[in-house]
């Protein structure tokens, strides 16, 4: 009984070898467990995902035609403006006293030379009449023989000098006259003086929204120096730099979901309404705008925001996640397994979005693809394994927000 007993163990090992054995030997016989989905049709959009900055279609800036001292600002960052506000107030102290001296060598004329010329005329005038008189009675003299040649000379004369006078003053009247060239030129000269006095009151031209100042009370400005920058009152636009390897997918009218990186809950639409016809040759990138209608309230110039392209859409589409693509440049294939061993096959790719992308060849709905196929290792072309089945994956929502990048299957 005790040999049985010794045998009892060794043959329950030897037993519990063999099963082991055999379960490894089946498991060799299945090959391994990988990860993988099966491919289904679902609906599919293409997207181009980058970041831009909120832009006006128009900024303006305004400076100083003049050298002067501020006086006052009445403006800062964020103030709404009309055409014609007062932005800065310059001192004028001598532009001032050159527009009162204006208005008084104008005042001058009118009230005092324009008298005095009219007065000047008429007594030149009847002196003239005066010498014409004496000139005809000494004539009237000489007829008779009552009177030297000499005194008529002198009497022809003193007519001559008169009606020269009389000539001389009529110009003057005519020059101080109303609408005449004195008082033209002085109001030239006031209105000149006037507009360099206006200078000093610096205006905003186009209505907006301040942006920037660089002016405070008691600095010395000068032309050419930028004191603020206005976003000109209009639409709304983003600037985004796009990879050029988009520029295929891109066109005028399509639709975007923007997310403004200090407003992630608070997603808003736009539209692409221009493509830029040049490459920045140095970044590999291509500008697009999208127009934003209605405005949020929260958006503020050069806000940062992300944007979301939408380029096409499938109702209805085959799709396999992109991390089941191998080479999904000029040969793509998936890895796929058909009667329990693995096989590359080659596809044909249509739509590319952020988890999926469209399969027009290659494979059918039902078959199932590896997940994370360009990691697949230790398992060799028609080699058994397992699949264990997960879900299809979504693009993340707020994959804007995150800034990714288009999708790249280099």
């Amino acid at each position: 009984m005790n040999r049985t007993f010794l045998r009892r163990p060794a043959v329950l090992l030897a037993l519990v070898a063999v099963v082991i054995v055999a379960l490894y030997a089946g498991l060799r016989l299945r090959g391994p467990e990988l990860p993988g989905y099966r491919i289904e049709t679902r609906p599919l959009q293409q997207t181009v995902v980058a970041t831009g900055r909120v832009i006006s279609t128009s900024r303006t800036q305004v400076g100083s035609e003049v050298t002067g001292t501020v006086l006052e600002r009445r403006v800062r960052e964020g103030d709404l403006v009309e055409p014609g506000d007062v932005l800065v107030v310059l001192r004028s102290d001598d532009l001032d006293a050159l527009v009162r001296e204006a208005e008084a060598a104008l005042r001058q004329l009118q009230q005092a030379s324009r008298p005095q010329a009219d007065a000047s005329l008429r007594q030149a005038e009847a002196q003239a009449t005066q010498a014409a008189r004496e000139r005809q009675r000494r004539a009237d003299l000489f007829a008779r023989q009552l009177l030297a040649r000499e005194l008529l000379e002198q009497a022809e004369e003193a007519e001559a000098v008169a009606r020269a006078a009389a000539e001389r003053a009529r110009l003057a009247a005519q020059a101080t006259a109303p609408g005449r060239s004195e008082e033209l030129q002085l109001q030239e000269r006031l209105a000149a003086a006037r507009a360099q006095q206006a200078k000093t009151r610096i205006r905003a031209q186009a209505g907006g929204v301040v942006l920037t100042r660089h002016v405070e009370p008691g600095d010395l400005v000068q032309p050419g120096r930028v004191l603020f920058e206005i976003a000109r009152t209009g639409a709304t636009e983003i600037e985004v730099p796009v990879d050029e390897k988009n520029l295929a997918v891109l066109a005028v009218g399509q639709t975007a979901q923007c997310v403004a990186d200090a407003y992630p809950d608070q997603p808003f639409a736009a539209t692409v309404n221009f493509v830029a016809p040049g490459v920045d040759a140095q970044r590999g990138t291509v500008i697009i705008r999208l127009g934003v209608d209605p405005v949020p309230a929260f958006l503020k110039q050069d806000m940062t925001v992300s944007v979301n392209v939408q380029t096409g859409s499938r109702a209805a589409a085959l799709v396999v996640p992109n991390d089941a693509l191998l080479d999904a440049g000029a040969r793509p294939a998936v890895l796929t397994v058909r009667g329990g061993r693995l096989q590359r096959v080659p596809v044909q790719l249509g739509l590319q979005g952020l988890a999926k992308t469209e399969v027009t060849a290659g494979i059918s709905a039902g078959e199932v693809v590896l997940a994370g196929a360009a990691t697949v290792a230790g398992v060799q072309e028609g080699g058994r394994l397992r699949v264990a089945l997960e879900g299809l994956p979504e693009a993340r929502a707020n994959a804007a927000s995150r800034r990714e990048l288009p999708v790249s299957f280099d």
